[in-house]
């Protein structure tokens, strides 16, 4: 798909974003560009290549599940002008 200067024009008016003709053309080239690397990485046969999520063999390190900060919520809500059962009550704001 070639991008031209009237998908330009078109795509700027729809962000609402104003360009000078230097960056139309910049951005022009630099879509092309991005859109002959999409078709160059279509092209290429990734059959019976299975999913990955990582490139590399790698493995999470699992770290031990604990509490390390202390409970201050009650301190917290102390501050609070309404709370109740352990949340903050607040007015409502939509009707």
């Amino acid at each position: 798909m070639e991008i031209n200067a009237d998908l330009i024009e078109r795509l700027s008016w729809l962000a609402r974003i104003k360009l000078a003709d230097e960056e139309k053309g910049r951005l022009q080239q630099d879509i092309n560009a991005i859109l002959a690397m999409v078709d160059q990485l279509q092209a290429v046969d990734t059959e019976g290549v299975p999913p990955m999520a990582h490139p590399m063999d790698l493995s999470q390190p699992l770290r031990e599940d604990r509490v390390t900060e202390a409970d201050v919520r009650s301190s917290f809500q102390s501050l609070a002008p309404l709370q109740e059962e352990g949340l903050y009550l607040v007015p409502r704001v939509v009707e």
